[in-house]
């Protein structure tokens, strides 16, 4: 039996599509991006805990694709913002925010980093949405390590797509 380089029926047609893969350059980029978010950790209050917590083996963060916590902004791409923010804090969080390369994406972990929290008063931001742009909120006081694994599942959801743009 000779092989050929061109389907001859339209069966040997229809096995023939069915091994080739075809895709767009900015598909597979968007694909390859919400597989491997590298986050930065902007722990402020016991969120973090919680957040230390979903990088521990019991709920092992790194299943996603988020495998190490940055300690440098030019080395991640996701900046997850816990607990709440001070009005002194809140230019170092633009400052590191302003530092990360693009695309960057930030996830508000908790009550008081996305709204304030039961803390309104002068000395603390009303959520971080104030400071930078947030693409995603986890809501709880403190919410546990398996919101914010769900948040990082919608967080690869939208930049698989929409690219990451906002």
């Amino acid at each position: 039996m000779a092989v050929t380089s061109t389907p001859t029926t339209d069966r040997d047609a229809a096995e023939f599509e069915k091994r080739i893969l075809t895709t767009t350059v900015e598909r597979m980029t968007r694909w390859a991006r919400s597989g491997s978010i590298w986050p930065a950790q902007f722990g402020l209050a016991c969120c973090a805990i919680e957040m230390m917590a979903a990088a521990a083996a019991r709920f092992d963060i790194a299943r996603f694709g988020s495998e190490l916590f940055r300690a440098s902004p030019r080395q991640a791409d996701l900046l997850i913002v816990s607990g709440r923010v001070s009005q002194k804090m809140a230019p170092v969080l633009r400052h590191i925010y302003d530092q990360m390369l693009e695309p960057k994406w930030v996830i508000a972990m908790g009550d008081c980093a996305s709204c304030g929290g039961v803390f309104n008063n002068y000395a603390l931001v009303q959520g971080v949405d104030k400071i930078v742009p947030v693409d995603v909120y986890v809501a709880g006081c403190p919410p546990r390590p398996e919101a914010l694994l769900y948040g990082l599942l919608k967080l690869q959801e939208k930049i698989t797509r929409t690219g990451g743009r906002r």
